[in-house]
C-alpha cells in the first residue's frame, strides 16, 4: 500500500494505464522515489457507477471515523446493511477501502479525478 494519501482517478485505456506504469518504473530506475496510487476507468460512466454519491459519502465517513465493522457503518449511515456491504466490497476491490478483522479504513485523504474533454 502506498504511503501517499492521494489517489488519482483516470479515464483511459489499458495502454494509458500501462504507460503510467512504465513512466513510474523509469523514474524509479533513475533513483526517484515513486509513491503514487492511480486507478483507471474505461470511461466516465464506469467511474460514476463506481463512485456513486452514497459511496462517496461512505468513503468520507470512513475516512473521518473509526469504523469497527460494516454493521456499525450501516448503523452510522442509517442505511441497509446489505447495501452498505455491497458498497464496501466494491470500494475494497477498487482499493479505496481496506478491511481488517476489526475495522474498515479509507487509506486516502484525497481522491483526485480530472477529465480531459
Amino acid at each position: 500500500m502506498s504511503t501517499n494519501d492521494n489517489v488519482r482517478l483516470h479515464i483511459g485505456t489499458a495502454e494509458d494505464m500501462g504507460q503510467r506504469f512504465v513512466d513510474a518504473w523509469k523514474r524509479a530506475e533513475g533513483g526517484e522515489t515513486v509513491d503514487e496510487a492511480n486507478l483507471t476507468f474505461r470511461d466516465l460512466e464506469a467511474l460514476l457507477a463506481a463512485l456513486t454519491p452514497k459511496r462517496l459519502h461512505l468513503l468520507r465517513h470512513v475516512r473521518h471515523h473509526h469504523v469497527p465493522s460494516i454493521k456499525a457503518l450501516a448503523a452510522d449511515l442509517h442505511r441497509d446493511y446489505k447495501n452498505v456491504h455491497t458498497d464496501v466490497e466494491a470500494l475494497t476491490r477498487l482499493g479505496l477501502l481496506t478491511r481488517t478483522q476489526n475495522s474498515v479504513v479509507a487509506p486516502f485523504a484525497e481522491v483526485d479525478a480530472r477529465f480531459v474533454l
